[in-house]
């Protein structure tokens, strides 16, 4: 019967990276279920970011990103021998766990997340986190814009508004109805990121009688992170 198992064999190459990229499974649904503010709810990112970080140590990460429903993690090392079935059914199952953990309620429904993996090399990460992070944008902006006009607008009437505008376009009737985009916190036009930093310890050498410095890493989140460029991933240590 194991000749049965026809993808168990597909593997990722052991010296590659790899993004494994997750999705929150029905979570418009969850989020009525839950009774989340809209467009956000600050208390549910913050258990996402919670997620994000048991993802991080769990796995050995070296970057997480998140906006939305949606968590990449850059992976260096590629655990359970780079098969891929194992990769993507642990790690989803992982998230959606430290989600119903994390997150202080009863669920009318189980939470659970797909995944997928890509591919990478050091070319791509930017370009990709870029990506992901203009998506985050968009969602910004649209998610800005389908609260407002519910607010003033028959459901059924808010898609025939949106439908075929460009996206500055929805920023620019969201500024006119007094939404100033640039004051909403970043993490909701940027995204949240979750990387090593390092940190300046002193402390006193007895043998050598004086104070001596070091320096430790910490898994840090960024609420604030810029727009994505060859710099920042460079200074975390992502791209050399």
């Amino acid at each position: 019967m194991k000749d049965y198992e026809v993808y168990s064999s597909l593997k990722v190459p052991r010296n590659s990276r790899i993004i494994v990229r997750l999705d929150g499974r029905s979570f418009h649904k969850l989020a009525i279920d839950l009774n989340l503010n809209k467009p956000y709810d600050d208390d549910f990112y913050k258990v996402f970011a919670k997620v994000c970080n048991d993802l991080f140590n769990e796995f050995s990460a070296s970057f997480v990103y998140a906006f939305s429903d949606e968590i990449s993690l850059l992976l260096d090392n590629i655990p359970f021998e780079g098969r891929v079935e194992k990769i993507d059914s642990v790690i989803a199952s992982f998230a959606a766990s430290s989600f119903v953990l994390n997150y202080d309620t009863d669920f009318k429904k189980p939470p659970a997340f797909d995944s997928r993996i890509i591919p990478v090399g050091d070319e791509d990460i930017l370009k990709y986190f870029k990506w992901r992070q203009d998506e985050s944008w968009r969602n910004c902006v649209n998610s800005h814009a389908v609260s407002h006009l519910k607010s003033t607008h028959a459901n059924n009437e808010v898609d025939d508004i949106l439908n075929g505008m460009k996206l500055n376009e929805v920023h620019e009737l969201l500024f006119q109805n007094g939404i100033n985009l640039n004051d909403v916190e970043t993490y909701k036009k940027r995204g949240i990121g979750i990387y090593r930093k390092q940190k300046k310890v002193v402390g006193f050498n007895k043998k050598e009688n004086k104070n001596q410095t070091s320096y430790r890493s910490y898994v840090y989140t960024d609420w604030e992170l810029p727009k994505f460029s060859e710099d920042f991933f460079k200074q975390i240590g992502v791209i050399g």
